[in-house]
């Protein structure tokens, strides 16, 4: 909205854009609030005459230097290059400080610091770690001892021991809490930490079996149709599809088993990936078929690439307990087609190759054929980019048609 404009502009302006930045302005800004606060109140238990005007002035002008220099130095960016960005610690400690002087100049009133220390202590317990939460203890605890024995040597009108050892349990109880509170958050946060490493873990997980095939691990049906949707968009060069499917695996299943037919299907898969490009996808199509897609113009490199695929399987050799297995592979392919929608051309393309594959089948098997050498033996119409292949590496007899 327009009216959001000059707001947003003044934030950017005050805060940063800088997302973390502004996250640390913000809190920066807060404590801040909550020190002018107490410069408030003490100038007027000041103007009642609890304590000294003089030093209460002197200690306003000290607090709202220190946290203007924060703010300054955060808002700059001067604070990135340095260890701690956020400036937490350099906070913590000087407000510890300023709230320990306030301690000995509130007078009769010196109780009321007691609510700002466990503010500070409550504001280090969620941005600290617990080894800079037990130094920032031992910081207050030399601090407060400071103000506690200025406090008694000086014994003021209206000084009680007995208060003053409250006061001082007080402090270490505060002390002692906001070390247990930080060494229960740190362990729940680590426990966190490692669920939701477990969780990004068993997300992946899913999505990977998901996508992908148990038995060979390649790319399943699925997702393999989403992936040639969006190379089918994205590619310039065109897309190529192969159909591959494995000769007599039925006879393979029946004769030596499912085992040994997942073994050879795990020994296929191996084959066919070790003769492929980086940008070349193989998935498992459903049983012993299996879809390669190839990104390339290069309709001769392909179907090069496509032959030595099918050597690469016929020099397989699987032992099995009764006798060794030989592969054999029938691939049809064909490049899509032109002015289609994605997924018109993809299952276009996919009949197209099946067509073929199912002529390699008919030829006897053990071939590589693409849809246009198909196309043109059985005069069949070909899509407007597939010419006649004259780079087809087999010779089917035009009988199969």
């Amino acid at each position: 909205m327009p009216s959001d404009t000059p707001r947003k502009a003044l934030l950017d302006c005050l805060l940063t854009s800088h997302p973390h930045q502004r996250i640390r302005m913000m809190m920066a800004s807060f404590a801040s609030l909550v020190m002018m606060c107490c410069a408030a109140l003490m100038n007027l238990l000041a103007q009642a005459g609890i304590m000294r005007t003089d030093w209460t002035l002197w200690w306003t002008l000290a607090t709202s230097a220190g946290w203007a220099s924060v703010l300054v130095l955060i808002r700059s960016g001067y604070s990135q290059r340095l260890s701690d960005p956020a400036l937490t610690q350099w906070q913590i400690r000087y407000a510890l400080v300023m709230t320990a002087f306030a301690y000995f100049l509130l007078g009769p009133a010196r109780g009321i610091s007691l609510i700002v220390l466990s503010l500070i202590l409550m504001f280090g317990v969620f941005g600290t770690s617990p080894r800079q939460m037990l130094i920032n203890i031992a910081f207050a605890l030399l601090v407060f001892g400071v103000a506690f024995m200025y406090v008694l040597e000086r014994q003021e009108s209206g000084y009680l021991a007995e208060l003053e050892f409250a006061y001082g349990a007080m402090v270490l109880l505060l002390l002692m809490v906001s070390v247990f509170v930080s060494i229960r958050l740190h362990a729940i946060r680590q426990r966190m930490a490692r669920q939701k490493q477990d969780l990004t873990r068993a997300l992946g997980r899913i999505q990977h079996l998901a996508a992908h095939d148990d038995l060979t691990g390649l790319v399943n049906r699925r997702h393999m149709t989403q992936l040639m949707e969006t190379a089918q968009q994205h590619s310039a060069p065109s897309l190529l599809l192969a159909l591959l499917d494995i000769d007599h695996f039925k006879r393979i299943n029946d004769t030596h088993g499912h085992a040994v037919g997942d073994q050879v299907l795990c020994a296929f898969t191996s084959a066919v990936q070790g003769s492929l490009r980086s940008g070349d996808v193989l998935a498992r199509w459903g049983g012993e078929e299996f879809v390669l897609m190839l990104r390339t113009s290069d309709i001769a490199h392909a179907a090069q690439l496509l032959e030595r695929v099918r050597a690469a399987v016929a020099a397989l050799t699987i032992p099995t307990p009764s006798e060794p297995i030989r592969l054999t592979v029938s691939i049809g392919w064909a490049a899509q087609t032109n002015g289609e929608t994605p997924a018109e051309s993809i299952e276009n393309t996919l009949e197209q190759a099946d067509q073929a594959l199912y002529y390699a089948k008919a030829q006897g098997r053990n071939q590589v054929v693409s849809y246009a050498y198909v196309a043109q033996v059985c005069h069949t119409p070909l899509a407007d980019n597939s010419a006649p292949n004259q780079h087809s590496l087999a010779t089917p007899k035009a009988a199969a048609c």
